[in-house]
Order: C-alpha cells, then sequence, then structure tokens
C-alpha cells in the first residue's frame, strides 16, 4: 500500500557532501515520523536522524553539526543532507515513515522501510 524510493547515494572523499532522499508512495493519509537509519554489517543499525510531523528533530551524536533532516509533508518526501562526511559514515542508509493511511478509520500508525541506499566515503 505504501512504498518508499530512496535515492542520493554513492560514493564520495571524505570532506565532501551527499543528500538523501526518500519518497513514499501510496494510501498516505499522513506521515508523522521519517526517519533515516543505517547500517554496517555485522554492527546493529542505527538511527541516525528523525523529524516529526511539526518538525522536531533528533540526530544521532556522530552525525550532529553535520547531517540536516528536513522533509516536504505536500510530498510525503524526506531528505538527509550529509556533510562533512567521514569514512565512518560508510554505510546502508534506509529509511522509515510511521504513516497513517487513507480510509483507515481506526488511524492505525504503520510502519513502512525503504530498500536502502549504499553511501560509501573513502578516505
Amino acid at each position: 500500500q505504501v512504498q518508499l524510493v530512496e535515492s542520493g547515494g554513492g560514493l564520495v572523499q571524505a570532506g565532501g557532501s551527499l543528500r538523501l532522499s526518500c519518497a513514499a508512495s501510496g494510501s498516505i493519509l499522513r506521515i508523522n515520523t521519517w526517519d533515516w537509519y543505517r547500517q554496517v554489517p555485522g554492527k546493529q543499525r542505527e538511527l541516525v536522524a528523525s523529524i516529526t510531523n511539526s518538525g522536531d528533530r533528533n540526530y544521532a551524536d556522530s552525525v550532529l553539526g553535520r547531517f540536516a533532516i528536513s522533509r516536504d509533508n505536500a510530498k510525503n518526501t524526506v531528505w538527509l543532507q550529509m556533510n562533512s562526511l567521514k569514512p565512518e559514515d560508510t554505510a546502508v542508509y534506509v529509511c522509515h515513515s510511521e504513516a497513517v493511511l487513507r480510509y483507515d478509520i481506526s488511524y492505525t500508525r504503520r510502519n513502512y522501510w525503504g530498500q536502502g541506499t549504499q553511501v560509501t566515503v573513502s578516505s
């Protein structure tokens, strides 16, 4: 019913920047919260950044001051601007949304995940 499509990953040198985007499509009434996670093989998935429907933002300490999350509610899209990238930022970045669907009279909050996009930062 809802599909998240990510884009913007790639290879960048340390100190460089990338901008990730994630667009949701489907029968969406509203998206309450957007999150970006990252996954490195052999490590636990890490929550990188979150943004609520009202615009409140939270960041992992490791990216604070370097990454910025933003959203467009009308477009059901979230972005992650990543600056001053470091090799330790290398990971698969996955977007997540908590959404309420149209025609769902119970207004159940549902979780949806993107497929992930690879970010590689070379030293």
